[in-house]
């Protein structure tokens, strides 16, 4: 670069940097959305690339490996099949003008995701199969806290229970949200499609064993769950006017300044909230905006329903309904989640019980092969260690503990005590993974496993047919559930997305409303135009989450032991009161 260019360069940085923070909203609001949108001036004619994008060519895209890899494949109604599975050249060439834009979009992103995908994603050769860096710093540090803290996750389950039900709420206590609000908001981030559509993927690559492990990996994730919303209870910001902002971003800066090193929590800080902007974007919102619209029109008619070449208006409709949700704050979001996110579990586990209970006889024999399989898998790459990595890797990206997103839920949680609320979400981990993963596995393995008949059938599909085997009329039920996992995971993902904006730029009205119209922008995006490489970046921005967030779990341990052992001394002298008991009566009496 010439030395005029860089001068040029570095001084409009600056110029940017330097702006009010109300005028570096403007400026990164537009950027965000011209980079996905500038695509739509792309001349479809030509299909060359300019000299400055030349290079790209010849960069391979990873592709299913990522955590959403199951939905490879998965197309909206009407697109041109090109549009997902199409060659480079292909997308290059002349098309339609959606996937001239789809291929604007990969032009972009293609670059950014051969480095900082396979970064995040890297994988090492680990006893005959490859193992994601990232997915060993998740299960390592959910090790480390399950040791460390004394297996909270199992002495700590009864104590959450009680915490959920309201015996020990103190309503005299700070915050916005009830303890089982924060936790069905917090869950509707995680409990989504995937639960449906990525376990049969799991079985299909790794066996029945697999299984075994991804429920060993939730039950470990419990503990680092706790850890991270403990701090995020503890090192929360109670603003002015009531509301509360809270997550790993605060507790990285506020934590680490009290152990000396302000400089690298802030650097983390910001690394976080960056990350979570970028990964609720994506897939926070596009992709599961792209997936609801699917759904929806497969269930109004497929290839003829009136939606098939409508995208924009199905976005448009959904833009409207979540803005209507998520302007209200998190007690807006919290009223709604607590009724859909159990209404929408409860659906979807009666339909799984009915199945597994026509089924019975084939119970048994799906649990002693999810057991044995565990240890003595067959046909799989790199064996037992092959089985083990699968199952955890699917844990990981399921229940999302160690990530970091759900303290931002949780951290609005009305108390004055860090430890209650670290309490109760280590719940998500059990609901979400130890127990609907575990259904959806089941009811795979007594309906359509080893059955020839539906090879070829993955994801969602494969749950839809095991479903439909059984009761005919599911798979249309099934859509609807899907299409309200999406949007519950939609209205948390937009909270946890604001969290970090505002912490880059403020808490304001301005910033608030300017993040929430961008969010319900991108809904729309989301339903007009394919994601694939998009989606592989918001991939890549959630699971770096992990890195500050464990980073501060290691750093913080020590504080989080001490306000758990305090907790627990208070609540065995009866110090901290049982209110639900009455307000006069203590654990201790």
């Amino acid at each position: 670069m010439a030395l005029e260019q860089r001068i040029v360069f570095t001084s409009s940085i600056n110029v940017v940097l330097m702006r009010p923070p109300l005028m570096r909203q403007v400026i990164v609001s537009c950027c965000l959305l011209l980079f996905l949108s500038c695509g739509a001036q792309a001349q479809d004619s030509a299909g060359e690339l300019s000299p400055a994008q030349a290079w790209i060519e010849g960069i391979e895209v990873p592709s299913d490996t990522g955590p959403n890899s199951w939905v490879r494949g998965i197309r909206a109604p009407g697109a041109p099949q090109s549009d997902l599975e199409a060659a480079p050249d292909a997308l290059a060439g002349d098309t339609e003008k959606p996937a001239g834009i789809d291929a604007m979009v990969d032009r972009i992103m293609t670059p950014i995701n051969a480095v900082l995908y396979n970064a995040v994603f890297y994988s090492v050769p680990f006893f005959g199969t490859e193992l994601k860096l990232v997915v060993a710093w998740l299960v390592i540090g959910a090790i480390f806290c399950t040791f460390y803290f004394r297996f909270i996750n199992v002495r700590g389950v009864v104590q959450a229970f009680r915490l959920l039900r309201g015996d020990y709420t103190d309503p005299n206590d700070h915050g916005e949200v009830s303890h089982f609000q924060a936790l069905t908001t917090a869950l509707s981030g995680t409990v989504g499609v995937g639960n449906i559509g990525a376990v049969p993927v799991l079985i299909v690559l790794g066996g029945p064993g697999a299984v075994f492990w991804m429920i060993m990996a939730g039950l470990l994730g419990m503990s680092s769950k706790f850890a991270e919303c403990t701090l995020g209870v503890k090192y929360r910001n109670e603003n002015p006017d009531g509301s509360v902002s809270g997550g790993p971003m605060y507790s990285l800066k506020k934590g680490l300044a009290e152990l000396g090193r302000p400089v690298l929590g802030k650097i983390l800080g910001v690394f976080f909230a960056i990350t979570v902007i970028f990964g609720c974007l994506g897939g926070g919102n596009m992709f599961q905006a792209n997936q609801a619209y699917v759904q929806f029109v497969t269930i109004t008619g497929g290839e003829n329903s009136f939606l098939a070449d409508k995208g924009w208006l199905f976005g448009l409709v959904f833009a409207i309904i979540v803005g209507i949700v998520i302007v209200g704050g998190i007690k807006s979001i919290a009223r709604v989640t607590e009724k859909v996110v159990p209404f929408m579990a409860v659906f979807y586990l009666a339909g799984a019980f009915v199945v597994l209970y026509m089924n019975a006889e084939r119970i048994p024999m799906a649990i002693e092969s999810i057991i044995s399989n565990a240890f003595s898998p067959e046909g799989v790459g790199g064996g037992f260690i092959g089985v083990l990595i699968l199952g955890f890797q699917r844990a990981a990206f399921s229940n999302e503990a160690g990530i970091g997103s759900a303290a931002i839920a949780h951290s609005a949680v009305k108390t004055n005590e860090p430890v209650t609320e670290g309490l109760v979400s280590l719940l998500e981990p059990f609901i979400d993974t130890v127990v609907i993963c575990t259904i959806t596995a089941l009811v795979i393995l007594t309906t359509v496993y080893g059955d020839p008949s539906v090879e070829g059938l993955t994801g969602v599909g494969l749950t839809s047919e095991a479903m439909q085997r059984n009761i005919a009329w599911f798979p249309t039920p099934l859509a609807i559930a899907v299409v309200l996992f999406a949007f519950s995971t939609m209205i948390s993902w937009s909270y946890y997305g604001l969290k970090g904006w505002t912490y880059l730029f403020g808490e304001s009205t301005f910033a608030d409303l300017s993040f929430k119209l961008m969010f319900c922008i991108f809904v729309i995006i989301g339903c007009t135009i394919p994601l694939a490489s998009v989606l592989d970046f918001s991939d890549a921005m959630i699971f770096a989450m992990a890195i500050p967030n464990i980073l501060g779990i290691y750093l913080l341990a020590p504080i989080i032991k001490r306000e758990m052992n305090s907790y627990f001394a208070r609540v065995k002298s009866g110090e901290i009161r049982n209110f639900r008991k009455s307000p006069a009566t203590t654990i201790g009496n």
